[in-house]
């Protein structure tokens, strides 16, 4: 059976499961599909969404006509038998939809990721294996435990191996440049210490 057979199985299974459960499951909404494995993810709580918000406000306005800023939307590959779930993605305003209705790969600029308590591994792991083997040119994981940020991009495969070739790394309070667009972080809000694991 080959990845691609065994990916179309797999996101029948989600499909059906969000058809089923996912829209009265408030815990459980966007499960994501990598590496021949249905990920459950979390939904994400309002601090994950305040950083989201306020990442979306600047850069949405910096965009041309041609681009668009889209939240939480299916993007998949299903070649490489993966489905990934962004918080934020800006891709091609003119973009055609994958068969199952997705955003595709190849018409993407940017992906953002805001990191959560619960799974922080997804995003500094997960993703950033599967990123560059989509080609995503620019990765961002914005990280509000620690108020950090990491820029990856230029994405390659000259050891075998897809990863991204240039990485940069920042503080909350600098202001970060990709393909021109300025994302300032200094009114970026950390998690409060004191809540739970969740966020």
């Amino acid at each position: 059976m080959s990845e691609e057979t065994i990916y179309r199985h797999l996101r029948e299974f989600r499909d059906t499961f969000r058809e089923g459960f996912g829209s009265d499951t408030e815990e459980v909404r966007w499960p994501e599909i990598s590496q021949g494995q249905i990920l459950m993810m979390m939904s994400p709580k309002a601090r994950h969404q305040r950083v989201a918000h306020r990442l979306r406000t600047q850069l949405e306005p910096q965009l041309p006509a041609d681009l668009a800023l889209y939240v939480e939307t299916d993007l998949e590959d299903p070649a490489l038998g993966i489905l990934r779930v962004p918080d934020l993605v800006v891709v091609n305003a003119d973009f055609e939809p994958t068969a199952a209705d997705a955003l595709p790969p190849h018409d993407c600029h940017l992906i953002i990721e805001i990191v959560s308590r619960s799974n922080p591994a997804n995003d500094y792991e997960g993703k950033l294996r599967d990123y560059p083997l989509m080609g995503i040119p620019d990765y961002l994981i914005v990280d509000p435990r620690d108020g950090t940020a990491v820029h990856h991009w230029a994405p390659t495969n000259r050891t075998g191996t897809a990863a991204y070739d240039n990485t940069q790394h920042f503080a909350f309070g600098d202001t970060i440049t990709v393909q021109g667009w300025k994302i300032a972080t200094d009114n970026l809000p950390r998690y409060d210490e004191s809540e739970g694991s969740s966020a």
